[in-house]
């Protein structure tokens, strides 16, 4: 069964943007056009593909057509560029799933990379998920390639070991005089404030299993970007894991002390990556495995 290209492509603009109106700005038509497009696709299939909502996301059926789309689209952008003579005549847009904190460290110098060898026709959609979870972006079709802990490979992906990058809880001194002067122990990790990045955040409870070796329900605060984690902790609000290469300074100046020293807790990362003989996602690859070199521990 043969599938219409501009159907397909506003079903996939869709999705990538969250919305009708979005989707029609992108394609350069109305909205009219772009849901009567989606309407005759879904006919075509037979299947409901989009469920409207806000944003819009695929249904089961609408998330493997998502994947075909992308892939369709992935696979003409590099034939259209590599007829091209060394002109991009396409643009390439990567959906690529990142944990917070290899974002706020080592991949955006992958992107760099991958940008420099590809040109200004490659562009990034960043979906920021824990790794813990990110895969799950994969199975949905919603990326195609993502940083993840995950080692066992989704359907139609490939896997690279990229490191281990590791995290140490640490607090302030001030934090540590009020809350640890009698040590850290199930007494004290009860009562102390926790810095959470959000609710898929295991490694603050993976510390104090380790420790305690019992689940404790110490207050906690919430906070859901990288950078503010770090600051929070430097500012005494909580303790909480924060990957070394957002506090090597932070430690050699003694700003930031360990709850307990050398307690680290080590996450491998895989990057996982859709199976396609594409140039810009086998460059992308590249890139993100020589950044990784430069930061993580091996």
């Amino acid at each position: 069964m043969a599938l219409d290209s501009a159907q397909l492509s506003a079903f996939a603009a869709v999705i990538d943007e969250g919305s009708f109106e979005r989707a029609a700005a992108v394609l350069h038509v109305t909205r009219s056009a772009v849901s009567q497009r989606v309407k005759l696709l879904e006919e075509r299939v037979g299947q409901v593909l989009v469920r409207r909502a806000t944003p819009c996301v695929p249904t089961e059926a609408g998330q493997a057509l998502y994947r075909h789309a992308r892939e369709v689209a992935l696979s003409e952008a590099d034939a259209l560029n590599a007829i091209g003579g060394g002109q991009q005549h396409s643009s390439t847009r990567l959906a690529i799933g990142v944990n917070a904190d290899s974002l706020a460290t080592w991949f955006p110098a992958a992107m760099a990379l991958a940008h420099a060898a590809d040109g200004p026709g490659l562009t990034f959609d960043i979906h920021v998920e824990d790794q813990d979870h990110s895969a799950n972006l994969l199975r949905e079709g919603r990326v195609m390639a993502a940083v993840t802990a995950d080692p066992q490979p989704v359907q139609g992906c490939q896997v690279l070991p990229l490191g281990t990058l590791r995290y140490r809880a640490l607090a302030s001194s001030a934090f540590m005089q009020r809350y640890f002067a009698s040590g850290v122990n199930a007494a004290s990790l009860a009562q102390a404030p926790m810095l959470v990045f959000n609710r898929k955040d295991a490694l603050q409870e993976r510390f104090v299993r380790r420790i305690t070796r019992r689940a404790l329900t110490p207050p906690v605060h919430w906070l859901p970007e990288a950078h503010a984690f770090v600051m929070a902790t430097r500012a005494g609000l909580g303790w909480g894991m924060t990957p070394d290469p957002m506090v090597r300074a932070d430690l050699a100046s003694a700003t930031l002390v360990e709850l307990i020293p050398d307690k680290p807790v080590d996450v491998a990362l895989y990057w996982q990556y859709w199976r396609l003989n594409v140039q810009a996602l086998h460059r992308m690859t590249e890139a993100v495995q020589y950044a990784a070199a430069q930061t993580l521990m091996a």
